[in-house]
Formats: structure tokens, C-alpha cells, sequence
């Protein structure tokens, strides 16, 4: 790589790092504009061919400084370390080659003294929780941040309903890739809140274990691998699998049913067509004691027609690091409850990190919502400049 890519000076223990993020991008148009910005304005944009062949080539490094204020008075620092995890490589096939890069970027953070590491994206699909797996990590301390995005994936299915005049009480609800920590979280919290839940994932044993965990709660719970088994028969449903890209096709769908697509990269494919259905980006949150990126990130990391909005799963490290509780809130699959939710958002709210306004890929929804049929055929139309990351 030379010269062609900079990176921010990497901070010496001196340097006091509250927290570092490890992300990724989900598409070449965001990798070719985070590139933009790492190689300059003085330099000619590079073509896409180029880039293609450069990205698998840069190191996982540290882009930008991270400074995040709270509604309470506190402030933190923190890093974005992005994996440079290529977009068409987060296929079985590249398994070993991205866990090599998540260690490398979380050693990056365990350099810059960081006490806690937000993992987002595919980054904490490929750890699974195993944080043996890691470099040594002297006093930083990791959380996949799963917890506080689950929290916001409810409060999204919550926010949709009251806008629809929907009763959550007499919904089916439907999890797609329901076994991973963030579907099996979403089943517990919203269990209790519906008249039955509709469980689909790939691990049949993991299917039945949850299922039973639910039934002994009293929750009516069916699974089923066939996706298309279900859909017909809910009114709402979280996506949550863990895709390479946006490929999960739902079939037919009962009508103006309310659809969250949680996934990173996103679940739900371009070419679904699921005519009535409202869906809507979940598990974002946004920050508003203020977000400052050096150098400036603006609108590149991520695209969002809102300011200051984040994925779930970075929050949360950001809103430990202003409690000033640097813990391993998150870790491995299947603990997160419904205690720990309200935990991890009280703790958000108290320093003013909320549910994002809800939009899809055709910008905000409002109470006239925009229908899926619209909402997935223009994906790069939500490019809207704002202060944001991706996770």
C-alpha cells in the first residue's frame, strides 16, 4: 500500500482512549469513500477497479478520533478502527482471513490503550462471543454491543406499532435467523408481548432449545428451517440473520405487515417484493450530547437522513465508556434478557443515546409509511450527509 492510504497517528498509552470501535464497510461505494477520505482531497479519486484489488491489501487501522458528549456533562474519546473486511469477502469461504483481521484490529485498540472495544458488524459474528480468541488484552476489555442493539430493535417494533395503531399483544411474530444472539435477544423481549412467536433459523437443535426456553414461559412457539413455512402467518418480522449481503427473500407476506431488517449488511434483498409491508432499519440509535470525527467523517462512514446516528452495537460501548463502566456488557450468545436490555438503555438514555427516528432506503418514515416495495428498491438513495458509523 505505500503511501496510497493514511491513518490516524495511533495514541500511546499517554493518550487517555475511553473506547475504540471496530467496524467495517458493507459496501464497495462506502469502501471507495472512506478510502476518499484517508488518501485526501489533493488526490484523484481511485476507480473502482482499483480499488477492488487495493482493499484486501490495507491492514486494519485506526481512520478516525472519536469524541462523544453526554446530555449528563461527561465526555468521552475513542478511536473508529475500521478491519477493512472487503464487502464481497464475508462469505464461510473468508472465515479465517476476517477473524486474522478482527484480532488485528482489536489489537490496534489493545495498542491505543482503549478500555473498552465496541465489535461491529460481521466483527462479532466471527468471534461468537469467544473472546479467547482476541490478542492478549492487558486492561481493555470487548462487548459485541449486541444488548443495547436489541434494546432498539424493540423499541423500533414498539415506535411502529403505536404509529400503524397495531396491537403488539395480538401479533405473530416471526425471527428470521432467530438462534444468533441478536434474534434469540429480540425472542425473549418481545415473547411476552405477542400472542405467538414464529422461530426460523438454520441450526435446527438451537431452534428447539430457544423454543423450549420460550415454551417454559408459557409463549406459543412454532420453528421451522423453511422460511417461507411462516411468513404468510406474521404480522411482524425481524431479520436478523447473519448474511454476506442482502439476499433473504420472505415470500408472501401477510398484508401491511411491519418488517425490521437489523442485519449488517443488511437482511432483506433488492429484489423482494412484498407489496402493503412497512419496513424500517432497526437497532440504530442516535446521540444527542453531540459527535465529533477527526479527521472529518461525516456522511462517509455510514449514511443516515438523521444526524449523530449509530448502530446499536457501537452505542453501547460509547455509552459504557460515559458511564465510565468499562465491563464486558455483551458477550457470547444466548444471555442476553430483558434485564439486561432495560440495564444497558437506562444507561444510554441517561446520557441522551435514543431510538433513531425510524427510516428505510427511501429516507424517514413517517406516519404515512413508506411501503416495501418502494423502501428496497433504491439502497443508495439513502446517502444523506450526517455524523455517523457503521457497526
Amino acid at each position: 500500500m505505500g503511501d496510497s492510504v493514511a491513518s490516524v497517528d495511533s495514541p500511546g498509552r499517554t493518550t487517555d482512549v475511553d473506547f475504540a470501535l471496530v467496524g467495517h464497510q458493507e459496501s464497495w461505494r462506502a469502501a471507495a469513500d472512506v478510502l476518499g477520505v484517508l488518501r485526501g482531497p489533493e488526490r484523484t479519486p481511485l476507480p473502482d477497479d482499483e480499488i477492488r484489488d487495493i482493499l484486501p491489501w490495507i491492514p486494519p487501522r485506526a481512520v478516525c478520533h472519536v469524541d462523544v458528549g453526554s446530555i449528563a456533562g461527561a465526555k468521552a474519546r475513542g478511536l473508529y478502527i475500521d478491519s477493512f473486511i472487503s464487502p464481497d469477502r464475508l462469505e464461510a469461504d473468508y472465515i479465517r482471513e476476517n477473524i486474522a483481521r478482527v484480532r488485528a484490529a482489536a489489537a490496534c485498540a489493545i495498542r491505543a490503550g482503549a478500555k473498552i472495544v465496541s465489535l461491529g458488524g460481521f466483527s462479532s459474528i466471527l468471534i461468537e462471543g469467544n473472546f479467547d480468541q482476541l490478542p492478549e488484552r492487558h486492561e481493555t476489555v470487548f462487548t459485541t454491543g449486541n444488548t443495547l442493539t436489541v434494546g432498539f430493535i424493540v423499541q423500533g417494533i414498539e415506535k411502529m406499532c403505536a404509529l400503524e395503531g397495531r396491537d403488539l399483544r395480538r401479533s405473530t411474530l416471526l425471527i428470521v435467523g432467530a438462534t444468533g444472539d441478536v434474534g434469540s435477544g429480540c425472542a425473549r423481549c418481545l415473547a411476552p408481548l405477542v400472542r405467538r412467536v414464529l422461530l426460523s433459523a438454520r441450526n435446527v437443535d438451537r431452534l428447539r432449545r430457544l423454543a423450549a426456553e420460550l415454551e417454559a414461559d408459557g409463549v406459543e412457539v412454532e420453528v421451522a428451517t423453511p422460511l417461507q413455512q411462516f411468513s404468510a402467518q406474521a404480522d411482524i418480522v425481524i431479520c436478523a440473520a447473519s448474511l454476506a449481503s442482502p439476499s433473504l427473500l420472505l415470500g408472501r407476506i401477510a398484508p401491511d405487515a411491519i418488517v425490521c431488517d437489523a442485519g449488517y449488511p443488511k437482511n432483506l434483498s433488492p429484489n423482494a417484493e412484498i407489496p402493503g409491508a412497512r419496513v424500517f432499519f432497526g437497532g440504530l440509535g442516535q446521540i444527542t450530547g453531540g459527535l465529533r470525527f477527526t479527521p472529518d467523517f461525516h456522511g462517509v462512514l455510514n449514511r443516515h437522513p438523521f444526524p449523530d446516528v449509530v448502530q446499536g452495537c457501537l452505542l453501547e460501548g460509547m455509552a459504557l465508556a460515559l458511564e465510565r463502566r468499562f465491563e464486558p456488557f455483551s458477550q457470547g450468545r444466548g444471555f442476553i434478557t430483558q434485564e439486561r436490555v432495560d440495564e444497558i438503555e437506562a444507561i444510554a438514555a441517561r446520557h441522551g443515546i435514543r431510538l433513531a427516528p425510524l427510516y428505510n432506503a427511501d429516507g424517514p418514515l413517517w406516519p404515512a409509511q413508506a411501503t416495501i416495495g418502494s423502501a428496497l428498491g433504491s439502497r443508495e438513495s439513502a446517502s444523506i450527509s450526517s455524523t455517523d458509523f457503521t457497526g
